[in-house]
């Protein structure tokens, strides 16, 4: 069974990650805060744009983590054994092409595993905005990625 913590301020991203891990062998936990995650042995952490609390991240222990990029201090403090980071930036894994109104590309910039043990590729993926924040957007992109719910080349 996949453990897998949410780290979030209510931006319903536990709720897209628990659609997505239906039918999966998988249990979702969300928090507000770090610190009801620390003793967990977690296959993923996913933490959402508007996470706070990041003191605590160095009690955590994850294989895989998916976080914003541009936070340095939280890479650094958090034990994992693959960090993967979304946002405007190229130097992230998953960033945006293209945005419009009804729909965006998203590119994964390098490849990585998904908690299935299969490599997911770069590649551009067109999907639908439904209204989300383009970081929001990128992080339920990348749970969809790592929990083998998007298509792969």
């Amino acid at each position: 069974m996949w453990q897998i913590g949410v780290w979030e301020r209510d931006e319903g991203l536990a709720e897209q990650v628990s659609r997505l891990a239906e039918g999966t062998s998988a249990l979702v936990r969300a928090c507000r805060h770090p610190a009801l995650l620390a003793g967990l042995g977690l296959d993923l952490l996913i933490v959402s744009p508007g996470a706070t609390g990041w003191a605590g991240a160095g009690a955590l222990n994850c294989r895989t983590a998916l976080l914003p990029g541009g936070r340095s201090a939280l890479t650094r403090a958090l034990p994992a054994g693959t960090v993967l980071s979304y946002g405007a930036s190229s130097r992230n894994t998953l960033t945006l092409s293209s945005l419009d109104e009804q729909r965006a590309s998203v590119a994964v910039q390098r490849e990585f595993v998904s908690l299935d043990g299969r490599a997911v590729e770069r590649q551009e993926l067109i999907l639908p905005c439904d209204g989300l924040t383009p970081d929001l957007l990128l992080a339920q992109a990348g749970a969809a990625l790592l929990l083998g719910r998007l298509p792969v080349d």
